[in-house]
């Protein structure tokens, strides 16, 4: 794989994926959610190209016991749970298992909105059209909780927005949103931080600066029109 066929980090990735979405610029009724930890990068750079809010959605890889690489679902803050049924049946892996990891991802997110958000409401979903960033799927596993939690919310539209994806995985979603905007679609994905130069680990705090950012540049925004 040459230098050319990847972005060279998140920010670059999210400025790309704006160009796919001016459509959605300066709407009163668009908001951008980005999936923690790296695609909140990603929905930054989509926000602002965008003059957007910024918030996040909050969801968590189910892993195994004891090789929590291997992913059995995800589930959502609101404790929408998507599970790969035919895995759990080749592990063999109780009901009362699963259970179990849920419940501590479920603390996990709880934790974080705290850290995120503080005591910061949820910015409302209802008649929106959200635009759900990460900086890349895989199986679309943690993609699917997203969906299934922000559905009951009533939005307008919902827009998945990615960098890099399997064409499977996109096609398999399509079924499920209103639009699906991906930059590239490998046949073999063989791992999301393969397609960026840079692919650090985000931090708690580069997220929480990523969003007190955003509230900064949509205040300075909304000053700018008033002038």
């Amino acid at each position: 794989m040459t230098s050319e066929t990847r972005f060279r980090n998140r920010t670059e990735a999210g400025k790309l994926l704006a160009n796919q979405l001016t459509q959605y610029a300066n709407r009163p009724d668009v908001l951008v959610l980005g999936i923690p930890h790296g695609g909140v990068i990603v929905a930054f750079e989509v926000a602002k190209a965008l003059n957007a809010p910024l918030d996040i959605c909050l969801v968590r890889k189910l892993g195994v016991p004891g090789h929590p690489e291997l992913a059995i679902g995800a589930v959502a803050a609101d404790g929408f749970e998507v599970l790969n049924e035919d895995l759990l049946d080749w592990l063999r892996i109780s009901g009362h298992t699963i259970a179990a990891v849920a419940d501590l991802e479920l603390q996990e997110l709880q934790h974080h909105d705290l850290i995120y958000r503080g005591d910061r409401s949820p910015l409302d979903i209802c008649d929106r059209i959200v635009i759900l960033v990460d900086d890349g799927l895989s199986t679309g596993a943690m993609m699917r909780a997203a969906i299934g939690m922000l559905k009951p919310q009533q939005p307008q539209r919902i827009i998945i927005a990615v960098p890099v994806a399997p064409l499977e995985t996109g096609d398999r979603l399509r079924t499920e949103v209103d639009e699906v905007v991906c930059l590239m679609t490998p046949s073999q994905l063989g791992g999301i931080g393969l397609w960026y130069e840079h692919f650090n680990q985000t931090t708690d705090e580069q997220v929480c600066e990523l969003l007190e950012a955003a509230t900064r540049n949509r205040q300075s925004n909304d000053r700018s029109l008033l002038r």
